[in-house]
């Protein structure tokens, strides 16, 4: 499972260095690289195998409106395939990079079952999102649900 979160920074050509953690998750799988598509501001990384469950549970999926056909369209329609090379990064395409905006400062943050890559603004804002939603009482209820 890919955990924790760590500062990195992203190259002039668009390349990030895999934290030594999630390669061993990737490594696990049998898998060499990482499906990478954008969601919330920032790209999701899936290991291959995972990305392929993924896939089979939207084309399973009975629904058919116009925004989930959009869903698809984007998500998997914008997701790269991203293979580790010999210093074990990854290119992140410019297409990804710019929807995510990833410039030099970038937080890796593990989420289970797949990794998110955020630019260190978005991340930021991400948090003080997360800390004004902890003042809801219907999200500290699910969270206590979890026994937490």
């Amino acid at each position: 499972m890919f955990r924790g979160s760590s500062f990195h920074k992203i190259d002039a050509k668009g390349r990030i260095i895999i934290p030594t953690r999630f390669r061993e998750v990737i490594k696990a799988n049998g898998d060499d690289g990482v499906t990478i598509s954008r969601m919330d501001r920032c790209l999701v990384a899936f290991p291959f195998n995972k990305w392929h469950e993924i896939e089979t549970k939207i084309l399973s999926m009975a629904e058919k409106s116009a925004k989930m056909r959009r869903f698809r369209r984007v998500f998997i329609g914008g997701a790269f395939e991203c293979n580790c090379d010999k210093q074990d990064r990854i290119l992140i395409p410019p297409s990804l990079r710019q929807y995510a905006a990833l410039d030099k400062e970038i937080v890796l943050v593990g989420v289970l079952d797949h990794f998110e890559i955020w630019s260190r603004d978005n991340w930021e804002n991400e948090n003080k999102v997360q800390e004004e939603d902890m003042q809801e009482e219907e999200v500290r209820n699910e969270i206590a649900r979890l026994g937490i």
